[in-house]
This record gives C-alpha cells, structure tokens and sequence, in this order.
C-alpha cells in the first residue's frame, strides 16, 4: 500500500513535477507477466524515477547498505526502502550473490517486475561499466526476457555524493525485451551468461550513448581509492597555521 501512496500521492507527483522526465519506449515494458528491467545506474535517484514512470509495480534488488545505514537519515532511508518493498543485497561475495538471486527469482516467481542494475553499484564517473552475470543467471531460470532501460541525465541531476538533486532535464529510455529462450538450460554455463551479459550491456549501452569500460565499476573504484590513498601517503597535507 505505502509503494502506491509514494507512487500516486507523495513522491511520484513530485518528481514528474520537478524533473519532468521524457519516457521512451515504455510500450516495451510488458503490461503483465514476469520480465527483469536492467537499466545503467547514475545516480541514487534511479531508484525513484524509474518506478514513478512505470505503469506497473517493481520490486529492486538494493544494496544492504541502504537499510543499515547510520543516525536518522540511515533509519529513514532503511525505512522507506522496506515501505516501498525493496529488497536489501549483501555483495560482500559469491554466497551473497546466490541469495540475491533467489530472492530475484522469488519476484519474478509471482509474475512481477524486478528491477537490476547489472553494474552492481552506482556508476561514480557517469561511464558504464562490465555487468556480472546474475542478470544471466535469473533471465534463464525464470525463463523471462530482458528489458534494458537506460537512464539519461540523472548523473547530472544527482551525482554520486550529492544529497538535494540539482534540477536537470532527465530520460528515461526503454529498449526492446530481450528474448534468451534460445539458451534454456544453459545456465550453468559460464561462457554462455558472460554472452548473455554482454548482450544485456550492449543493449544499455546503445540506449545510454555512454562510454564503456570493460571493467567491473566496483574494481575500478577501488583502484582509485588506492591511488588516491598512495598519494596523500606520499604528499600528506600539510597542516594549516
């Protein structure tokens, strides 16, 4: 009841009010019936714009940290992402990874929407990045196809870090289902979901217009955190008198 109410009521007017997003393609989205939405992801306010579009409910795979975040803010975001009925996803490693995909499968199980970024963490430099292949994995078992969606302009409206959004022009861009019913069970198959996978990117990426980089966001952030921490070690900011 409380998705509808931040739908219709509360945060859905609001957004269509103050970002007024351009929707393309929603004919794609399937009226009824079980299908996975894979979309980029830019900026944290995908997770409300996406949904305010869309004529059905989604469920989203969101990150654990949401619902355990610290202090007031963390317990009204915990709270809100519960409300809506959002599930939360440990990605601290593999066995965290199978539950995430039960618990995908469970949605699509009951002929919903489940939404995914196959990035698997927001995009910090607007660029798009090397899916993982859980996407694969749950397209093949639940036997439903793929809508890619790419989300322009929210990375400018929101950017990683950024807590009031700026106001600026936003997309929201639907491409054709994907259909994988040719590699029914085939999902063990490593070579055949990294394939899946990067048809999936592929997709996105036509939508998206971004540049691509053929590494896992996740590694790359981390890369550079590095880096940044070797340099302050060896440049330490000196203190001010």
């Amino acid at each position: 009841m409380f998705y509808y109410v931040l739908k219709y009521v509360l945060l859905g007017p609001l957004l269509r009010l103050v970002f007024r997003p351009r929707i393309e393609g929603l004919e794609n989205v399937p009226s009824e019936g079980a299908a996975i939405v894979a979309g980029n992801h830019l900026s944290f306010s995908d997770h409300f714009l996406m949904p305010a579009v869309l004529k059905r409910r989604i469920t989203f795979l969101a990150k654990a940290e949401y619902f355990t975040g610290p202090g007031v803010r963390g317990r009204l975001t915990a709270a809100f992402f519960r409300s809506a009925g959002q599930i939360p996803v440990d990605r601290s490693g593999k066995e965290a990874g199978q539950a995430a995909i039960r618990e995908g499968l469970g949605v699509l199980s009951k002929d919903e929407l489940l939404g995914i970024y196959p990035e698997g963490t927001r995009s910090h430099d607007g660029r798009l990045y090397k899916g993982k292949v859980g996407v694969a994995v749950m397209a093949l078992r639940a036997e439903v196809p793929v809508i890619p969606c790419a989300m322009i302009g929210t990375f400018e409206a929101q950017p990683p870090g950024k807590v009031v959004p700026n106001i600026h022009p936003v997309v929201i861009r639907f491409g054709k289902p994907l259909d994988f019913s040719r590699y029914a069970g085939m999902e063990n198959e490593k070579a055949i979901l990294r394939a899946i996978t990067d048809e999936i990117m592929y997709a996105i990426l036509s939508l998206s217009e971004q540049e691509y980089v053929d590494q896992y966001a996740a590694v790359v952030k981390a890369e550079e955190a590095a880096a940044r921490s070797a340099k302050e070690r060896r440049f330490p900011r000196m203190p001010l008198r």
